[in-house]
Parts: C-alpha cells; sequence; structure tokens
C-alpha cells in the first residue's frame, strides 16, 4: 500500500469552534473534526484525493479520518488535523512535565483508506474508553 511520510500538527479551527455550538454529536462537528487537512501533492503520492478517506498512523495509533483541502498554507510534508477525539487517537499523552501533551511535530504515514469507514465519536469513545471485561479478583473465585 503507498503511503507518505509526514510531520502531523494538531490544533484549534474556526470550524472546530463553530460545530461544537452545534453539539459534539451533531454532524457538522463530526465533518468538522474527524478530517486531516493535506496538500494536494502528498495526496497524489498515495493515488488519494481530497474528500477521500486516508489513514493517520503514528506510534501513538492509528485513525481513519477525510483528507480535505488545507484552510491554511502547509509545506509540502505537514498536515493538520483539529484537536478532537480522532486526533488523540494519533497523539501522545507524555507531557514531559508540562501537563499538556505535545500535538505539534508528530512523525506520521498517511496511507489511503477508500474502503474503510470513519468511525463516529460515540464509536471512538467506546474503542478509547470502554468498558473492559473485569478479571475476577482472587476472592471472588
Amino acid at each position: 500500500m503507498s503511503s507518505v511520510q509526514v510531520t502531523l500538527l494538531t490544533g484549534r479551527s474556526l470550524s472546530q469552534g463553530r460545530s461544537k455550538e452545534q453539539g459534539k454529536l451533531s454532524d457538522f462537528y463530526h465533518q468538522s473534526v474527524a478530517c486531516c487537512e493535506i496538500g494536494a501533492e502528498d495526496l497524489s503520492k498515495i493515488g488519494a484525493s481530497h474528500g477521500e478517506n486516508v489513514r493517520v498512523i503514528t506510534e501513538h495509533g492509528s485513525v481513519v479520518v477525510k483528507a480535505i483541502f488545507p484552510t491554511q498554507a502547509l509545506p509540502q510534508g505537514v498536515v493538520f488535523m483539529p484537536y478532537s477525539l480522532w486526533a488523540t487517537q494519533v497523539s501522545g499523552s507524555d507531557t514531559d512535565g508540562s501537563g499538556m501533551p505535545s500535538y505539534k511535530g508528530t512523525p506520521a504515514t498517511v496511507q489511503p483508506a477508500k474502503d474503510e469507514s470513519i468511525l463516529s465519536l460515540e464509536e471512538l469513545v467506546r474503542r478509547s474508553f470502554g468498558k473492559k471485561e473485569r478479571r475476577k479478583s482472587a476472592a471472588g473465585r
């Protein structure tokens, strides 16, 4: 499968801020944050186009999002994802003592994911924080 190596930046976006007003379970929010801004040249390297699904992979995890045209100038090899649960799937939790994880400059790989679905917020919550089967305690055996 073709892929491109990029640097992932995450942050706030105007669309993310506006869409939160309609609620995080709204379609508008989902469309505003379950995405990755990526330049046409990087997309062409993997045979994908804007509007198609891509998989973003880092050492911390992977997530399928929609590739969208950048809303700001991005150099080749740099992609942007709005802060969201989709972005946290590929962001580390280490704070290096600052209390805030680093959401900037994460090495990432982007691959086409045309036949994969973007998970809903509910599905991501279950995947990330869902109840795991509890082990029986020694006393309960």
